[in-house]
């Protein structure tokens, strides 16, 4: 494969714009919580949770923009839980995305405030915003929730902040797989519930994007090991610092790598199988995740 792959920057360049145009709050004396929401979110990104959404829905014969709404959901998730992420009493990190992580930039308790508030204003922008059947808005935002709460990301926190995950090969991927894996396949689950898909198609895509979950995480974990801070746009050696679990720390560096390789052939087995007359764009995003460098 190429070193990097290419990637579906249409898609992109269109959450990029979407995202840019969000406004949170007509108030005054709320700007200031405003402003620190838009910085962690309008901070460069590959924006690959809300294109995954995109390239989802266009391999189900819909037009990406249709589900605009739900990817931009999708990416407030996404910032909330980096905020989060960053603060002191987790990874006590100070940069992201290139830049003074949002505590470092306007304090603890307001990226505290910042991080709730485009959780809530998530679902709040897909009630209001998201078209499609009643019945089908609230089963792609149900299965939001689902993947970012207790039995999803939030769960998968908790497992990492307490090392309670089993020791061994199934208790590393449980771990990851609802620290980072669901909030990456429900970019996938969820314009299937949207668009009312069928069950063969949600459990075919669903094995996708479970293993698209294990690959992005392994590809980090290496990348932390490898990577430089400028690449990276955090802090490299992280996870090491902080004594993560991680692919590499349980497996060593070429074994990660080996099952890096694994998981990509596996994830595009499962989207063959998913999408028989092909899905470019997320052939690409998987190619991309395998082979990123940042």
């Amino acid at each position: 494969m190429a070193a990097t792959a290419t990637y579906p920057d249409h898609l992109r360049v269109a959450v990029d714009a979407y995202l840019a145009e969000l406004r949170f709050s007509d108030a005054a004396d709320l700007g200031g919580l405003e402003e620190a929401m838009r910085y962690s979110l309008l901070a460069p990104g590959k924006r690959i949770r809300p294109v995954l959404c995109m390239a989802t829905a266009a391999a189900l014969g819909r037009g990406p923009e249709s589900v605009l709404p739900l990817a931009a959901a999708i990416e407030l998730i996404h910032t909330y839980s980096l905020i989060h992420d960053d603060l002191p009493a987790m990874d006590d990190d100070e940069l992201r995305r290139g830049r003074p992580t949002c505590h470092v930039a306007f304090g603890e308790s307001v990226a505290i405030l910042a991080g709730d508030a485009l959780y809530a204003e998530a679902f709040r922008h897909i009630a209001e915003h998201q078209a499609g059947e009643p019945e089908n808005v609230l089963a792609a935002a149900g299965r939001l929730a689902a993947a970012t709460g207790v039995d999803g990301m939030v769960g998968g926190q908790y497992l990492d902040v307490a090392a309670v995950a089993p020791a061994g090969p199934e208790g590393l991927r449980r771990l990851h797989s609802l620290k980072t894996g669901r909030l990456i396949a429900a970019a996938i689950e969820c314009p299937l519930r949207l668009t009312g898909a069928g069950d063969d198609a949600r459990i075919r895509y669903g094995q996708f994007a479970a293993e698209l979950g294990v690959l992005f995480q392994i590809v980090d974990d290496i990348l932390d090991v490898t990577g430089t801070d400028a690449a990276l746009g955090k802090p490299s050696g992280s996870d090491e610092r902080h004594g993560k679990r991680t692919y590499v720390s349980e497996h060593g560096l070429e074994r990660a790598r080996e099952l890096a390789s694994r998981s990509h052939a596996s994830a595009r087995a499962a989207l063959a199988a998913a999408a028989p007359a092909g899905a470019d764009e997320l052939e690409q995003i998987t190619d991309f995740v395998y082979t990123r460098t940042s």
